[in-house]
């Protein structure tokens, strides 16, 4: 059975509404990306080199990456070549194949939503940029488990924008849950100390914690984020419990640079995509990945507060090659 065919009998038995959401979400990916393919095939009777050096523009304006997409077609080739395979349109199988394997491969054991601990507070901590929609996801995030029956707390740690502290605090009232506010430029580790102390007190479930978007300076962004991580440890065994990096899809591979510079600040054990809804250039979650090592745990299809969906591979691909297809 080939990939496609196999991807949509996998599909079959998901959730209908989900994979709307992911077709609707990645529509601007999928218009870049499957119909430029479909159009390359279209041009070419037998492959040549040429094709496929088109092949490596269509991926690296995908946002795969550069290193990514030249070995993604060099693998590509090889198996046309093994396979004796000169027709574009069983070669865009065996691409769409190779693109994916490698994070199947890398990702059998991730476990996407959070994983609560016994007796005591599970505490998130959320990194990211300013504007990459950090305090929109946290209350994304913790309205999905108030809705499991969680008992969630919020942390304002943002206390050198004063916007991102009154934003959460709008999304506390909306959300009905607590949030811990400090003073504008208070030291952010004494906030989260504050909310450390409180989650305990009020047997909270889930603590998330909401940090400074400033990446002018890596040291003391470095610096920062250690002291949080002391601050809670000390207060919560093991804590934090996860970290997620919260990135812009519209960004491209800014976002990679990102990536790549909190992740040397911190141990980041999730990457939350924002707007992916908005981007044309889908293919960042695998450059992520493939750069970083590091899985997209949630991903934002849309504005509304029920369009973060946990990140499915197989919805993900569909979505990203096949949704258009009747």
């Amino acid at each position: 059975m080939g990939l496609f065919s196999f991807l949509k009998e996998k599909i079959a038995h998901k959730s209908k509404e989900k994979k709307e959401k992911y077709v609707a979400g990645l529509d601007k990916s999928r218009r870049n990306f499957s119909s430029k393919l479909k159009a390359l095939s279209s041009r070419y009777a037998k492959v040549n080199e040429e094709y496929f050096e088109e092949l490596e523009q269509i991926l690296i304006e995908a946002d795969v990456g550069v290193n990514l997409a030249l070995e993604i077609v060099d693998i590509t080739k090889e198996e046309t070549k093994l396979q004796g395979i000169t027709d574009p349109n069983q070669i865009n199988e065996i691409l769409v194949d190779k693109m994916f394997v490698g994070y199947v491969q890398q990702g059998e054991s991730i476990v996407n939503e959070i994983q609560f601990k016994e007796n005591i507070p599970t505490v998130l901590l959320v990194v990211g940029v300013n504007g990459v929609g950090k305090t929109t996801t946290i209350a994304k995030l913790a309205k999905r488990y108030i809705s499991k029956g969680k008992k969630v707390l919020l942390v304002a740690g943002d206390t050198f924008r004063a916007g991102a502290i009154e934003q959460l605090s709008v999304w506390a009232n909306r959300l009905g849950c607590e949030i811990v506010v400090g003073k504008e430029n208070q030291d952010p580790a004494s906030v989260a100390f504050d909310g450390m102390v409180k989650a305990k007190k009020d047997n909270v479930d889930l603590v998330i914690c909401d940090t400074a978007g400033r990446l002018q300076n890596k040291t003391n962004l470095m610096n920062e984020l250690s002291k949080i991580k002391r601050v809670i440890s000390k207060e919560i065994p093991g804590a934090p419990h996860d970290t997620f990096l919260i990135i812009d899809a519209t960004t491209g591979q800014n976002g990679v640079i990102q990536a790549k510079a909190f992740k040397e600040c911190t141990d980041v054990t999730g990457v939350v995509i924002t707007k992916m809804d908005g981007t044309s250039k889908g293919g960042i979650i695998l450059a992520i990945r493939d750069e970083l090592g590091i899985p997209v745990r949630f991903i934002g299809l849309g504005e509304k507060m029920e369009d973060l969906e946990e990140f499915d591979l197989d919805q993900y691909l569909y979505g990203l090659c096949l949704g258009e297809e009747k």
